[in-house]
């Protein structure tokens, strides 16, 4: 990735704007599905109706998905606006509320934005800009923030994040972009009566509407600099129960998927992206498994040495030579690991157009790796035994 980073560096210079004077500019319609979302549903639209474009060419729907609190009550007050549309349904999930909001659609483009997510003014521009440059290209993925990084699990996803920015623009110079994300994601409305609507797909409908679009040969980009922000959750177990949907619906549509997998005909979606990350999932369970074999072998040393020469707390010392610093492939790998992380950081905080502390940061390293474990382990018991997942 650093690789094709380097290789492709040109084309991280900034997105221009697409002229706002064009008549020729096509017709966008943005669909916010909201269920339960009072808190945030007005901000998110306000964003919208912020965006720099032609107001009599951008319109925006608002799907109700049956919502228990007073979202709707929210929504009707927005409906005086003439760009936009208020739709109420049973709740039948996210999926189908953005169908809905598509087939009532007759715009040019399409997208989508999550009722808990704010888009940059700018974004839309630079995002229909890719489109006018490549009539092949059917969607195209923004890159998303973290919306105010205001306590530890907040600043863990808000370095995360800015990864997943880096990794998303090197898997589009790729041609292997494997999400579609429900913050801002547009797409050509034609590509919807080829290859179908959206689905359940195990909770992870963004997902599994960009592997299709791979198994029709569809063209998905990226555009780096279209910003959207969305508000990640505040707690543990907000993060666990949105990242386990995340990786076991990853799970379950590389099976349904299947035939993508070093396909030659998919490129380096089957090549690289989907096999990359199966391998990344495994290897967590794997060091997982390692580390809490060796930990009970070096305890059990410990007791067994306790037992003859007896207990002797003491300060461990942190004098340190590098002439007696351990040679070995585990520290090898582990200091090549580091220092490819911080490189690929470097690379990140320049695509992102942010900064990452150094307490982030190592909140990030530090914690990261033991928290990603514990979805990843209960994602892979919930396929072994078919338990589905909730979406919040």
């Amino acid at each position: 990735m650093l690789l094709t980073l380097f290789e492709h560096r040109k084309s991280l210079s900034p997105t221009p704007l697409v002229n706002t004077q064009d008549k020729s500019l096509p017709t966008v319609t943005i669909v916010v599905p909201c269920f339960n979302e009072q808190n945030t549903i007005q901000r998110t639209v306000t964003s919208l109706l912020q965006l720099d474009y032609p107001k009599n060419k951008l319109s925006i729907s608002i799907v109700d998905d049956g919502s228990t609190d007073s979202t709707w009550e929210k929504i009707q007050t927005l409906q005086n606006n003439p760009q936009i549309e208020i739709f109420k349904k049973e709740n039948g999930g996210k999926y189908t509320a953005l169908n809905y909001g598509i087939t009532k659609a007759t715009t040019d483009l399409v997208g989508c934005l999550d009722a808990d997510s704010f888009v940059s003014s700018d974004a839309l521009r630079k995002m229909v800009q890719k489109f006018q440059d490549n009539t092949e290209v059917m969607a195209i993925a923004p890159a998303v923030k973290i919306w105010k990084p205001n306590n530890m699990i907040r600043s863990v996803q808000y370095v995360e994040y800015t990864y997943g920015i880096f990794i998303k623009k090197i898997f589009s110079m790729l041609g292997a972009i494997h999400v579609t994300p429900g913050p801002f994601s547009i797409f050509r409305r034609k590509v919807f009566a080829e290859i179908g609507l959206f689905k359940h797909a195990h909770n992870t409908e963004d997902m599994e509407i960009a592997l299709r679009m791979h198994r029709h040969s569809k063209k998905i980009e990226n555009c780096h600099d279209a910003f959207v922000y969305t508000v990640g959750p505040d707690t543990f177990r907000k993060l666990h129960t949105q990242r386990l949907r995340w990786t076991y619906g990853f799970l379950r549509n590389s099976i349904d998927y299947k035939d993508l997998f070093f396909n030659k005909k998919n490129g380096n979606i089957g090549f690289l992206t989907l096999p990359f990350s199966v391998i990344s999932l495994v290897g967590v369970v794997i060091a997982l498994i390692l580390s809490i074999f060796i930990g009970a072998q070096n305890l059990s040393a410990s007791i067994q040495r306790w037992s003859v020469v007896g207990f002797h707390p003491r300060l461990p010392s942190f004098n340190f030579d590098f002439f007696f610093a351990p040679i070995n492939g585990f520290t090898l790998i582990t200091t090549l690991s580091l220092v490819i992380a911080i490189s690929m950081l470097i690379g990140a905080q320049r695509i992102a157009q942010g900064n990452i502390c150094l307490r982030d940061f190592t909140f990030y390293m530090a914690l990261y790796p033991f928290i990603a474990a514990t979805w990843i382990v209960r994602s892979f018991y919930n396929l072994v035994f078919m338990k589905s997942t909730s979406w919040r």
